[in-house]
């Protein structure tokens, strides 16, 4: 199993090991950080190699940088969904 279709199988181990960190997020941070998007840059790049993937026509090189991005959205993902959980608990939420 390739590290891009492993990575997807362990994101309850990352929300554990990431919990610390929104139990500790300020609200502003996470205001900020449920609000962050990837420029339009690097979503283009990311498109176009989950393109080439798809198609089977990845280099060596994109499926490394394909699998840097999407275990870095998985880390945002679970960041993101903490930074929520943060907005939700406060009383003007």
């Amino acid at each position: 199993m390739s590290q891009l279709q492993s990575s997807h199988h362990q994101p309850d181990i990352l929300s554990q090991l990431l919990e610390p960190v929104g139990q500790m997020m300020p609200v502003d941070f996470a205001q900020k950080l449920a609000a962050m998007r990837a420029s339009p840059e690097v979503q283009a790049r990311i498109d176009e190699l989950a393109d080439r993937s798809n198609e089977g026509v990845l280099t060596d090189k994109e499926r490394a940088d394909y699998e840097a991005y999407v275990d870095a959205i998985d880390v945002i993902s679970i960041l993101q969904a903490q930074a929520r959980a943060v907005l939700a608990r406060q009383p003007n939420a």
